[in-house]
């Protein structure tokens, strides 16, 4: 393909998302803000800027995958001369996953300088993200959005336009609540099991045999059964995933009591210092939680 692409922030998820694309043949671009990450890309192929901005001036559509609006603020330089250099006659792609008030926000800036915008989140992990199976979910102007979708296939199964921005990121956010419920639900589960003293295995198998298994339960049971917190879905991630999808109910006068219920495990899974581990460890909060009963218990 012609265009030229860049793709800025190779972390858990952008690092095999761009090694997808630069795989597939992609005149790719990248640039990390540390900047080892960047290695394995150089040695497939792309080309490794030394800036943002230089980034920006070799490609033609530019993907984003960064944590956080702020950094993608800081990057393209918005609210700064810089931001209209970076952004006039190119196509910004937002891949990660912020509020869709900052998604219309940076969608309006952008055509206000000239450039093309589209929102592309994506659902999946780290696992999805290095076997090419993520769903995209696209909005923007449909001219845009036709452009981008087949440069974003070498990551992606699938990919569904959703209309206008930002209706791909509260598609992203109504997917989300799914996951993080189901995967809170099976740890609660798994945790139930285990203080009974059945046979966890058994649970899993009889979990992946009938209709409630999924790719999610298969691999997060597996996490569960043998204690492998090893990332691909941060706690600190969906917790700060629970806030946004909390924010965009409260905002729209929409009652979301599970997910509030999580939101406290996944909070205090995170007090516990386990931030950096992967989601499956939010039953560390029920077994604190079942641990104070019983201290409680065992005092009357």
């Amino acid at each position: 393909m012609d265009t030229n692409v860049g793709f800025i922030g190779l972390g858990v998820m952008g690092h095999p998302m761009a090694l997808n694309l630069a795989r597939a043949g992609t005149r790719l671009t990248v640039w990390n803000r540390t900047p080892s990450k960047t290695e394995e890309l150089r040695r497939a192929g792309a080309t490794v800027a030394s800036s943002p901005a230089e980034l920006c001036r070799r490609a033609d559509v530019v993907l984003f995958m960064l944590a956080g609006g702020p950094a993608i603020d800081t990057t393209l330089g918005r609210g700064t001369p810089d931001f209209t250099a970076n952004v006039a006659g190119r196509v910004i792609v937002h891949m990660g996953t912020t509020s869709p008030d900052y998604s219309r926000s940076l969608e309006a800036d952008v055509r206000a300088a000239n450039g093309r915008y589209v929102e592309a989140p994506v659902s999946g992990s780290r696992g999805p993200a290095e076997t090419a199976e993520l769903v995209a979910m696209l909005a923007g102007d449909s001219a845009t959005v036709d452009l981008v979708r087949p440069l974003i296939a070498p990551m992606c199964s699938q990919t569904f336009v959703c209309g206008p921005v930002p209706q791909a990121l509260q598609m992203k956010l109504a997917v989300n609540l799914f996951l993080i419920t189901m995967v809170t639900g099976l740890a609660e589960s798994f945790h139930f099991a285990d203080r009974h003293g059945l046979d966890r295995r058994r649970l899993l198998d009889v979990l992946d045999a009938g209709p409630m298994a999924s790719t999610v339960s298969r691999a997060k049971a597996q996490k569960l059964l043998t204690h492998d917190f090893s990332v691909q879905a941060s706690i600190t991630n969906v917790l700060d995933n629970n806030r946004l999808i909390a924010e965009a109910a409260r905002e729209a006068g929409i009652a979301s009591p599970v997910l509030d219920a999580c939101h406290a495990l996944y909070r205090e899974t995170q007090a516990q210092g386990h931030g950096p581990s992967d989601m499956a460890a939010v039953i560390h909060a029920l077994a604190s939680r079942t641990n104070a009963l019983s201290t409680r218990a065992s005092r009357t």
